[in-house]
C-alpha cells in the first residue's frame, strides 16, 4: 500500500485555517474520497459535531478527548483524515499522524502555529517539520491593518491555552503585538 502524506494549514488566529481546511475537506468529496474530520473536545466554541470558520462555512466532525479514539475510529475505507485546532491535541497527534500516513491516508491539520507569546505550539511545529506540505496563512493586523502573523490575548489571564473568539484574541503583525 502506498504511504499517504501529510499536510499541515498553520498561522494565527482569523487567517482563515479552519476556513481552508474545509474547503480542501469538500474537494476530496467532490473527489468521491472518504473523509473523517476530528476536533478536540475541549474546543466548545461551536456546536460538539462541526468544525467552522468566522464566515459561517461549516462541516461534520468527531469531537474526540483522547487521541487514541482516532484509530478505533479508522477503516480501511477511510482516504483523509483532517483534524481541526491542533494545537490543542497532545503531541500524540505526531504519532498518530505518522500511523495514518503510514497506512495511506492524505492527512489534513489547521491549528495555531504560535500561542499568544509568540511561542510556538510544540505539536504544530513538529508536524510543520515532518509535513509533506506546509501552507502559512495570515490575517490583517487589528491594529495597523499590516500583514499579522500573531495572535494577540486580549483578556488576562496566565494559562498557555485559553480556548476562545473574537472576544478574547485579535490578529496582530510583529510590531504590534505584545507578548504578555
Amino acid at each position: 500500500m502506498p504511504k499517504g502524506s501529510l499536510e499541515v494549514i498553520a498561522g494565527c488566529m482569523s487567517c482563515g485555517k479552519s476556513e481552508e481546511l474545509i474547503r480542501r475537506i469538500k474537494r476530496e468529496v467532490i473527489a468521491k474520497r472518504e473523509v473523517m474530520v476530528f476536533k478536540p473536545a475541549v474546543d466548545k466554541r461551536t456546536d460538539a459535531a462541526v468544525i467552522a470558520s468566522r464566515d459561517g462555512k461549516s462541516y461534520t466532525a468527531i469531537a474526540i478527548s483522547d487521541i487514541e479514539e482516532i484509530l478505533s475510529c479508522w477503516n480501511d475505507s477511510i482516504q483523509v483524515v483532517a483534524f481541526d485546532e491542533g494545537q490543542f491535541f497532545s503531541e500524540d497527534l505526531i504519532r498518530i499522524v505518522n500511523t495514518l500516513v503510514d497506512r495511506g491516508a492524505r492527512v489534513l491539520v489547521a491549528g495555531l502555529d504560535t500561542d499568544f507569546r509568540g511561542v510556538p505550539f510544540e505539536t504544530i511545529a513538529r508536524l510543520m517539520a515532518l509535513a509533506d506540505k506546509v501552507t502559512k496563512l495570515t490575517a490583517v493586523c487589528m491594529r495597523c491593518g499590516g500583514v499579522a502573523t500573531r495572535s494577540q490575548r486580549l483578556v488576562q489571564s496566565g494559562e498557555r491555552v485559553l480556548v476562545g473568539g473574537d472576544k478574547e484574541y485579535e490578529a496582530r503583525c510583529r510590531d504590534c503585538h505584545e507578548a504578555l
